[in-house]
């Protein structure tokens, strides 16, 4: 049997390619639409209390213009969402990027992150911390699609609505999800503004990396 030949070379590929970089803007630009003009639909009719957004904060004058603001970024939020997760599935970029999410290197920089010891030298690596949250927004972005659907057809979508314990049960979920997403919007943004480089990087595609070298076949 002849000798197998060395493995050929890995090819190269931006870490972040024009497809993710295209969702990744309109995304922000949606999210930031729905949030603000969310804002402006809650204190329409609140859910906490005493808590209120400022007109500052709001998109849209009133609770109507807010909503049809809402009802605009719905679509691009909805549709782009949905291509980056199929992009995401069936490339293989969340199981590359997002998995193996493994306990003791959770554990691990979550105790680095409370030491303020954190790496940020190798933008092709998500640290478990990072792969959870990322995670986490999917699915509140997910969540948030079912219970706006079940909040704005309660009759005509109404096998939606007992999966949140009912209309309001929806609006609460509704609620928290934003909470939680807005929440992961300010770390991002806060990690983004510390290492400048993640920003260059969602621009212009960041470093290149490798595909992992295939083998030649074993001639005979």
């Amino acid at each position: 049997m002849a000798s197998t030949p060395p493995p050929k070379p890995a090819a190269t590929r931006k870490l972040h390619p024009v497809p993710i970089r295209v969702m990744h803007w309109i995304n922000a630009v949606a999210m930031l639409v729905m949030i603000t003009s969310g804002w402006g639909i809650y204190d329409d009719y609140v859910i906490i209390s005493g808590l209120h957004f400022s007109h500052t904060f709001r998109l849209g004058s009133w609770a109507a213009e807010s909503l049809m603001w809402h009802f605009a970024g719905m679509w691009f939020l909805v549709l782009n969402g949905l291509a980056y997760l199929i992009y995401g599935v069936f490339t293989g970029r969340f199981r590359e990027r997002l998995l193996p999410i493994r306990i003791g290197e959770l554990v691990q920089t979550v105790k680095d992150t409370l030491h303020f010891h954190i790496a940020h030298e190798d933008l092709t690596h998500y640290n478990a911390v990072q792969k959870l949250l990322y995670i986490v927004v999917i699915v509140a972005g997910i969540s948030q699609v079912v219970t706006g659907l079940a909040i704005w057809k309660p009759v005509q979508l109404s096998f939606l609505v007992p999966l949140f314990g009912g209309f309001q049960g929806a609006r609460i979920v509704h609620f928290w999800g934003m909470v939680v997403i807005v929440g992961f919007l300010v770390v991002h943004v806060a990690l983004a503004v510390l290492v400048p480089r993640t920003i260059w990087a969602m621009l212009a595609g960041g470093p290149r990396v490798g595909d992992r070298p295939r083998a030649n076949k074993v001639t005979p």
